[in-house]
């Protein structure tokens, strides 16, 4: 999961190379909105709302994308723990124009409707962890039950698609639950930054791979992979045990590459263009093979 510990270890490995004073950080991790991301090529009309989503727990708010003409596979997006947000829905959007019905979900719902960051990406990590630790496995479980059967009832989705899951920062593990928790359903996750994968407890998502039938990928950030350098390999070891089709990648760059509204300017790396396009290409062709 998104902790201090990751904002707090950014900021020092910036200000130790000379590229940002500890200021400047925060407000560059804040200046959010310039989230040009690349044109789909051959993209197709898309028509978007925001939605609500009846739970066991009441009535989730989100974000839903497809394309405005047919069906197409759908897809689950779990944001990381700044929540449903314009970069997540600018995310989604691209997405959609590649031919998805994409929902951006705000797993907060249960407090406050989005946005649950007052400052965006800015917002410190203490004043949300109250909202990420009042979530549990049940909570998890039964919210992607939920999601997925929503998006099976849109018109827009194709029914004789499978649908994938994607997720950032917190979202990571949740795509590993929700390939776990509908099994029949889910035919592709994808898992970007994602934090506590791995974990001693009983709970760690690593342990629910036999109950998936996805094929999944798994792009982790580098400072993730040297705080903790054993969690690739305990992936790969569980999803080869469980003849489980994977994907594990360490990407050169830090936790919170592929999201958006993290400037590109030199800067600051958190967002890195190249590194995020490359996972882009890995989630599309992701949903390429498994969803059609």
């Amino acid at each position: 999961m998104c902790d201090q510990d990751h904002f707090e270890e950014d900021r020092q490995t910036f200000e130790a190379l000379g590229m940002v004073t500890r200021r400047q950080f925060g407000v560059l991790v804040g200046a959010g909105i310039a989230m040009m991301l690349p044109q789909v090529v051959n993209a197709v009309a898309v028509t978007d709302a925001d939605v609500t989503i009846t739970t066991p727990d009441g009535s989730c708010d989100a974000y839903f994308v497809h394309p405005a003409s047919g069906t197409a596979p759908g897809v689950l997006l779990w944001p990381d723990i700044f929540g449903r947000r314009p970069a997540m829905h600018t995310m989604a959007k691209r997405l959609a124009e590649s031919g998805y019905a994409v929902l951006v979900v705000n797993p907060f719902y249960r407090a406050q409707k989005a946005p649950t960051a007052a400052k965006g990406a800015a917002t410190p990590i203490p004043d949300l962890m109250p909202l990420a630790r009042a979530l549990n496995e049940q909570t998890h479980m039964t919210d992607a039950k939920a999601f997925i059967g929503w998006l099976d009832q849109q018109a827009s989705v194709a029914k004789n698609k499978k649908i994938g899951t994607q997720g950032y920062c917190m979202g990571g593990p949740l795509v590993m639950k929700t390939a776990a928790a509908v099994p029949n359903r889910v035919g592709a996750g994808a898992s970007f930054h994602g934090g506590g994968l791995v974990t001693d407890q009983p709970t760690s998502p690593h342990l629910l791979v036999p109950k998936m039938k996805a094929r999944l990928y798994i792009g982790i950030a580098s400072n993730d992979d040297q705080r903790q350098p054993d969690a690739k390999d305990k992936l790969k070891e569980a999803f080869a045990a469980a003849n489980v089709p994977a994907e594990i990648e360490v990407y050169k760059s830090l936790h919170g590459w592929c999201v958006p509204d993290m400037p590109a300017e030199a800067s600051s790396p958190i967002y890195n263009k190249p590194e995020a396009e490359k996972a882009w290409a890995k989630l599309v062709a992701l949903y390429k093979a498994a969803l059609a």
